[in-house]
């Protein structure tokens, strides 16, 4: 993930999806990394509400999801 900057101090973080999501419908999370955390959203609500995970924990999140 990338994080793109927009001039001055603030950073616009590139959000993402699943590759194994459609265009066809939003119902995904989407992932952007920013400076310290990981927020995740729902792709339905990309105004709402934001959940923010510390890289470590979101490593462990994903590790443990995939079975790894």
């Amino acid at each position: 993930m990338t994080v793109k900057t927009s001039g001055g101090d603030h950073f616009e973080p590139e959000w993402v999806k699943s590759s194994y999501s459609s265009n066809d419908g939003p119902a995904c999370l989407e992932v952007a990394a920013v400076l310290t955390a990981i927020r995740v959203r729902d792709s339905k609500h990309v105004a709402g509400p934001q959940l923010g995970f510390a890289p470590d924990a979101w490593a462990e999140f994903v590790a443990y999801a995939s079975g790894s």
